[in-house]
């Protein structure tokens, strides 16, 4: 009959598909680990409920019980026996009883609070103690250790009460009485120690009882799972094995097809390289054209502050002319002047050329040379709208880097400060602040302008290209997007912005709306910076 079950359950095993066995095999040793694991935690449990059972709630309640008994003969009645031979005065001994009574008081007032904590037990282990385990609690009498602890605080009152009339009255007093009822609360406390070990003892047996049970069934549950782990990983092989030469016969007719495919795929694909080949050509004419074209707007951007400062030259030419006042200081002041723009518009012209070409020469200067030389640039504009630069170099530290793009960058970030100083803030508050550190090994430039920020729901897309909030005819959208490039791929730098809180003027406690715009550059060569 049981070998007929036992075919039965083979045979339905065998008609289950790969899938079912498989997950069927995952369950069972999945299960059985979860299930040996929390055995274990359970016996784990066990013993620290055992730990602190027997420690905490009864060995710790044991020494405070012997403390009191010591206390009792060795504090007390030593210093009485002391007393009656006159080895003590009443005052050196009245300092030692009360101290003794302390620590009496102390000791059974802690044993009485250890007795009334109740020791949390793993439900578990409740579960397993009332199913599985009879519970040895024969050693409990409440109502004796009840009636011997109302003895022992009756004795104690005594003692005290006794102690007191000694040391209040002074005269004779019958000492023999008094170690008695010493002797009287010992025999009590002896008791009370003996029922705690006693209840110890048994708490111990039932522990032990229930880890052996939990040891049984882990046990149990390891073979179990070994036993269920080893029939199916037996119907599993069966099943890769029919499954192999099922996929054999498959890859060979799979094989034929694919070979005749590829046959065909090699006169398509060929067709498909001529033509690809053409696109490509045409793409890449269309790259060089865009190239072209960004190049185009880079050059007319940088130009146009440049042609506006040399335009207020020759407009300054005339002015001074009518008024009569045309010298030849200022005739060659301005032409130098004329002279450094034009220079800086070829030079832009040369940079630009060479913007995408990976064979670009770098050079050494200083940061402060570099910002001095873009704030001349664009001072004609500057003085025009009434701007006032403020440059504060705290570290002059020397680059090795593409002089004229940072230059490029610093006219961007000023040209677009200027804008938005003339557009918001009165003539005589227009101010940007540029201040130079180093930090590590980098070079750090803030630049501030007080035009009252950016709108926050912009301030991410202000790096992108051709993003722009002025009109098609001020901006093209491509100066800040520019500067990002030249300073994280050309100069393996940082460029970020926020909008701050700040008091821009000096000596003046007003407040601010400003942009901050920080770029950071690696100093190459780990130059030394040099103080100014």
């Amino acid at each position: 009959m049981v070998i007929s079950k036992l075919k039965k359950i083979i045979a339905y095993f065998d008609d289950l598909s790969f899938k079912y066995k498989t997950s069927f095999l995952v369950f069972i040793i999945a299960g059985g680990m979860i299930c040996i694991v929390i055995l274990s935690q359970i016996s784990t449990f066990t013993i620290k409920q055992d730990f602190d059972v027997l420690f905490d709630k009864r060995t710790k309640s044991l020494i405070k019980l012997e403390n009191i008994k010591d206390t009792y003969n060795v504090n007390i009645q030593a210093t009485i026996k002391d007393l009656e031979n006159d080895e003590l005065t009443l005052n050196q001994a009245k300092d030692v009883l009360l101290l003794a009574q302390q620590l009496i008081n102390k000791n059974w007032n802690s044993y009485k609070e250890e007795l009334e904590k109740k020791a949390d037990r793993f439900y578990i282990i409740s579960f397993i103690k009332k199913f599985f385990i009879n519970e040895e609690n024969y050693f409990e009498n409440e109502v004796l250790k009840k009636n011997i602890m109302r003895n022992v605080d009756k004795k104690m009152f005594q003692i005290k009460y006794d102690l007191n009339y000694m040391i209040e009255n002074k005269i004779d007093y019958d000492y023999a009485n008094l170690n008695l009822e010493i002797n009287a609360i010992s025999i009590y406390i002896t008791s009370l120690i003996n029922y705690d070990l006693s209840l110890a003892i048994n708490e111990k047996r039932n522990t032990q009882k229930i880890f052996n049970i939990i040891m049984i069934f882990s046990i149990i549950s390891i073979i179990l799972v070994f036993l269920f782990s080893i029939i199916l990983s037996v119907y599993i092989i069966n099943n890769f094995k029919t499954l192999h030469n099922t996929l054999e016969q498959k890859v060979e007719e799979k094989t034929k097809e694919l070979t005749e495919l590829n046959a065909y795929l090699e006169i398509k694909v060929s067709k498909e390289v001529a033509q690809n080949r053409k696109k490509d050509i045409i793409m890449f004419q269309q790259a060089r054209l865009a190239s072209l074209g960004e190049m185009l707007n880079n050059i007319a951007h940088q130009w146009r502050q440049p042609l506006g400062s040399i335009t207020m030259i020759v407009q300054s030419f005339q002015t001074k002319m009518l008024m009569g006042k045309l010298t030849d200081t200022f005739v060659d002041e301005k032409v130098n002047d004329a002279l450094l723009l034009a220079n800086n518009m070829s030079q832009t012209l040369d940079d630009f050329k060479n913007f995408f070409s990976p064979n670009k020469q770098r050079s050494k200067f200083l940061i402060k040379d570099c910002i001095e030389h873009s704030i001349e640039l664009s001072k004609y504009s500057l003085e025009k709208q009434s701007i006032q630069i403020k440059f504060e170099i705290k570290q002059n530290v020397e680059l090795h880097t593409f002089y004229n793009e940072l230059s490029h960058v610093f006219l961007n970030i000023i040209s677009n400060s200027k804008d938005a100083l003339c557009s918001t803030i009165n003539k005589n508050d227009r101010i940007i602040k540029i201040i130079v550190n180093k930090y590590k090994h980098n070079v750090v430039v803030n630049l501030i302008d007080n035009g009252g920020g950016i709108n926050e729901e912009i301030v991410p897309k202000i790096f992108e290209p051709y993003y722009t909030t002025k009109y098609k005819s001020a901006g093209t959208g491509i100066g800040l997007y520019m500067s990002k490039q030249i300073i994280e791929k050309h100069m393996n730098g940082s460029i970020s912005y926020k909008n701050i809180v700040h008091k821009i003027k000096p000596n003046d406690n007003t407040n601010f709306k400003c942009s901050l715009f920080t770029i950071k550059i690696p100093i190459s060569n780990n130059k030394e910076a040099i103080n100014e």
